[in-house]
């Protein structure tokens, strides 16, 4: 994707890691008070399969589920009486027993620079109990807006220059929490064609799932929520713009070209394994050999569809011409684009960002190579919303504390440390 994005987090990672998915339960798909099942994030299938149990005739069910994808994906709508193509037989039924739910917004910054986060709430865990959080984040340019979604509750990796890695893993979001990020930014952007917005012209027009968790260790919420994404009679996104961003687990990488067919970026910031052992402690599992051999072997990959490598500059770390050369030699034959990334500062980090002078000479090096290799402008700093800044609220209490915050203040504000 011909594209230099404005934000993204770095992707956290740890050589602890005793196989390539870590062991964690999915989370069932939220639900509310009454314990409604939630009908956004399911396939065509399973929503049919919902209809069935409503007694709906066999005959009738593609017809429902066609009139439910579109009230859902592409008109927004959440609740069934607005959804007039249905009978009001079967809307009755349908609000009976299901729900249309989205991620709860908790708060929603604006940067000085029009960059949006959205602090947003999912299901708890346990009743009585404030739901975990996560951060999504849009970013307006001139003829496109780029949404950056979470694909895990903090992370199972670690990085240390990423405020988001700091941050332990909660759960993995459903593929309807994940899909209802979209949903929660076209709410507050009003994006839906019934909405009162004058322009017929998109405003999120591409996805990037590069906000908090590593994407392929939620790899089946992630596709099923991205299927939808995609799908052309609802959100109808292009995969071509839909970039799915990796650390490096290097088993993943050839299901994520076949199963989601969507565009790879992959957060190298290193050249050789001692450095990236150090920034990526994935590394030590995946080394930079391996995770390139994938990426030349990326079902699809070609010049058209080039792998973007993300490259954060540290100062004294991983800036140097020589650097910049091994990098070149490195993606010999990968059709790829590098995105040459300032490092974002947050409170207690232990890297500074490379001087300009040294990441102007760096590109020069990259772009003499025939490497397309934008640096980002960072966005949304005023707001911690820039590339590594991202980090929920779920993390600033204990569960006892959080319980008590939200007795007395349910709004809580999105973490600025």
């Amino acid at each position: 994707m011909a594209t230099s994005l404005d934000i993204s987090h770095e992707k956290r990672a740890s050589a602890r890691q005793s196989g390539p998915l870590p062991a964690l339960a999915p989370h069932p798909a939220p639900d509310a008070p009454a314990g409604k099942p939630n009908l956004v994030g399911l396939s065509r299938e399973a929503l049919g399969e919902a209809l069935l149990s409503l007694g709906l005739p066999r005959n009738q069910i593609r017809m429902r589920v066609g009139q439910l994808w579109n009230a859902i994906y592409h008109r927004g709508l959440s609740d069934f009486a607005d959804m007039t193509t249905l009978s009001r037989e079967l809307r009755a039924k349908l609000e009976e027993a299901f729900v249309v739910a989205r991620p709860e917004m908790v708060v929603e910054q604006k940067s000085v620079d029009g960059t949006r986060k959205w602090l947003l709430r999912l299901a708890p865990e346990k009743p009585g109990m404030p739901g975990p959080e996560i951060e999504a984040v849009y970013i307006p340019e001139e003829g496109r807006g780029t949404l950056c979604i979470s694909s895990q509750v903090g992370s199972t990796l670690t990085c240390p220059f990423s405020h988001t890695g700091t941050q332990k893993l909660v759960r993995n979001p459903t593929a309807g929490e994940i899909v209802g990020q979209l949903l929660v930014a076209r709410d507050a952007l009003g994006e839906w064609p019934d909405s009162s917005r004058n322009s017929n012209d998109r405003l999120v027009t591409n996805i990037v799932m590069m906000g908090m968790g590593e994407p392929l260790y939620n790899f089946e919420n992630v596709r099923d929520a991205l299927d939808i994404v995609s799908d052309g009679e609802g959100l109808s996104l292009s995969k071509r713009r839909i970039t799915l961003s990796t650390s490096g687990v290097v088993p993943m990488i050839e299901r994520t070209g076949s199963e989601i067919g969507c565009m790879l970026a992959v957060s190298l910031h290193a050249v050789n394994d001692e450095t990236r052992d150090r920034l990526v402690p994935l590394n030590k599992k995946y080394p930079i050999a391996e995770l390139l051999d994938a990426c030349r072997n990326y079902p699809g990959v070609s010049n058209a569809r080039r792998i973007t490598f993300e490259y954060v500059m540290l100062k004294g770390v991983n800036d140097s011409l020589a650097d910049a050369r091994e990098l070149v030699r490195l993606l010999k034959g990968i059709p790829a684009k590098i995105n040459l990334i300032p490092f974002n500062p947050w409170p207690g980090s232990p890297y500074e960002c490379s001087d300009w002078a040294t990441i102007e000479k760096f590109a020069d090096v990259v772009n003499r190579a025939g490497y397309a290799s934008p640096v980002r402008t960072p966005r949304g700093r005023d707001i911690m919303a820039a590339c590594g800044q991202l980090k929920s609220e779920t993390v600033k209490a204990r569960a006892s504390e959080r319980f008590k915050t939200a007795q007395t203040a349910p709004d809580a504000s999105i973490s600025e440390s």
